[in-house]
């Protein structure tokens, strides 16, 4: 490899990309439904007061919930809410978590590439790529890659426990590359990211890459990591006890497979791990006779452990997200002896995708505010009755430079820079960061008003507003529709078994076809309907209010 191709990415456009990634969806939106508002549900219940930080619960029903995530985030509502909101504050801490994901993928990958075993020949006369260099270009396209991932698109800018330990298998990673050079920070590391981990709710995958990390020091040519061995297996051995003592333990595989299941975790795989996989599959292929060097061993076992955990949970995507710093690491180090033609391939799709997926964004956000063209805001409106477009000029301002920025992009890439490893991952990365970019500026307040339950919650404030201070019995609900009660209705719900025996109201939602009219049938005697409707932009989703009848009452 050449100086030249060694060059690394500036620093200034490289920090701009992470910028653009991390931080749109940050500002101006409400928590999403499931998983995100579950999760900010439990954090501002504990910040509050409603609910017990060792034992937290939604609607007096206790969670299946890993502890210290949500005590990062109960702790920013409970400091920062008063003056940010709840929501923004609560995300503020797992933004970090995302960037420090970033950072400690980017050095992991410097210092693997820093072995002797993954340094390019030496030219016969001179002229090759200074170690140092070659190892900080490919740490570039490792940080690319990672940013190209499309399943941490959404996943990473959510406000759940996997940010934790997503960024807890980064610092492992950061820990097992750099003990040959920073010996005692990866000690110290190590010591704190396999416990995090467990506790954060994946003490079997912290096992596993324990495990696997042991083995792999064990094998190591080098004193240093052969020696850190017994600390990888201390730190596996507190990753156990420091998830016994959160109470992470939770039997969670699943049941017999079928062969539509099969079929599902294979495409799960394909777009998930797009576009690394090609590329990791090349790296494997290239060092097949040699995958024991730390560079390939490493990254291979976290990345196998996050696999078969997905496997495991028949195809979890957030068992799958623990494996995207890893690969991410595999794929950079197959850039170097990428042929051209796949380089170009790369380039292409890269080009046509997110140019296409960009002008459909804009032509919609055109649709919504001018009226030209118009079937795309017609289809909106069918879609989502009750939105109204609000124009930001702020947002507006921001896509067309994001915009600006891609044209510039392709047009330099299309110019002649062949040299750099990492030339073929600055389209896919810079595809996406202008795609979520996009999303979370013109589409932003449409987005919200179909992913956020407040417009459901709206919609029940008029048929509850006899409720007053009294409970509102909700058993039935999903954890994220009863921490939507409590987080936008301000209603003191009780989800328990029993709930309907002391509330006067009750909640039930259920699945029914789009076109069907049918009410839904009493749940039990002494009850009467109260009124029903359905979610704004779940169409096939009825919402039934009960009151306790009068004679039930006496």
């Amino acid at each position: 490899m050449t100086r030249r191709a060694a060059r690394r990415l500036p620093r200034v456009p490289l920090l701009l990309l992470c910028a653009a990634y991390v931080l749109p969806g940050l500002f101006g939106r409400d928590p999403w439904r499931n998983a995100d508002l579950a999760a900010y549900g439990l954090m501002a219940a504990m910040a509050e007061g409603r609910s017990s930080w060792l034992a937290p619960t939604l609607g007096g029903v206790a969670a299946d919930a890993a502890l210290l995530p949500h005590w990062l985030g109960a702790v920013a509502v409970a400091a920062l809410g008063p003056w940010l909101g709840g929501p923004l504050a609560a995300r503020l801490p797992f933004a970090l978590l995302l960037a420090a994901t970033l950072a400690l993928t980017w050095y992991a990958c410097f210092h693997l590439a820093r072995t002797d075993a993954a340094q390019p020949v030496a030219f016969a006369f001179g002229g090759e790529a200074e170690p140092v260099d070659y190892a900080r270009a490919v740490a570039d396209a490792a940080v690319l890659a990672l940013i190209a991932s499309l399943g941490l698109l959404q996943l990473g800018h959510e406000t759940t426990p996997e940010l934790a330990q997503l960024a807890a298998v980064a610092a492992l990673m950061w820990a097992l590359g750099a003990a040959p050079f920073r010996p005692r920070g990866a000690r110290a590391v190590l010591l704190a990211a396999l416990p995090v981990l467990a506790a954060s709710g994946a003490p079997t995958v912290a096992l596993v890459m324990g495990s696997g990390a042991a083995l792999v020091c064990a094998r190591s040519s080098f004193d240093d990591v052969r020696r850190i061995a017994g600390w990888v297996a201390t730190a596996t051995a507190l990753a156990a006890l420091a998830a016994l003592a959160a109470g992470s333990w939770r039997w969670r595989i699943a049941g017999a497979w079928s062969v539509a299941d099969f079929g599902s975790v294979a495409r799960q795989w394909t777009w998930f791990l797009w576009p690394v996989w090609p590329a990791v599959l090349w790296t494997l292929w290239r060092w097949r006779g040699h995958l024991h060097h730390r560079h390939v061993a490493v990254p291979l076992v976290l990345a196998l452990a996050a696999l078969l955990a997905n496997l495991a949970l028949r195809g979890s995507d957030r068992a799958l997200l623990l494996a995207l710093p890893a690969t991410a690491v595999l794929a950079a180090f197959a850039l170097p002896t990428l042929r051209r033609s796949a380089s170009a391939a790369i380039d292409w799709f890269s080009m046509l995708f997110f140019s296409a997926s960009a002008l459909a964004i804009w032509v919609v956000y055109a649709s919504l505010h001018t009226g030209v063209p118009a079937k795309p805001a017609a289809n909106v409106a069918r879609l989502a009755p009750a939105f109204t477009p609000d124009f930001g000029a702020p947002d507006l301002a921001l896509a067309a430079l994001a915009t600006l920025a891609w044209l510039w992009l392709v047009r330099w890439r299309s110019g002649r820079h062949r040299e750099a490893v990492w030339k073929s991952m600055v389209l896919p990365a810079g595809g996406v960061a202008l795609t979520w970019l996009l999303l979370m500026t013109l589409w932003r307040p449409l987005l919200d008003h179909a992913r956020s339950a407040a417009p459901w919650v709206d919609a029940l404030r008029p048929q509850l507003a006899a409720l007053e201070d009294g409970c509102l019995a909700a058993a039935e609900l999903s954890p994220g529709l009863v921490a939507a009660l409590e987080v936008h209705g301000r209603w003191r719900v009780d989800a328990t078994a029993d709930a309907a025996q002391r509330c006067n109201w009750r909640l039930t939602v259920q699945r029914v076809d789009r076109r069907s009219a049918a009410l839904p049938p009493p749940p039990a005697p002494g009850w009467a309907l109260h009124a029903v409707l359905r979610r704004p932009t779940e169409r096939d989703e009825l919402t039934a209010v009960w009151r306790r009848s009068a004679t039930a009452a006496r």
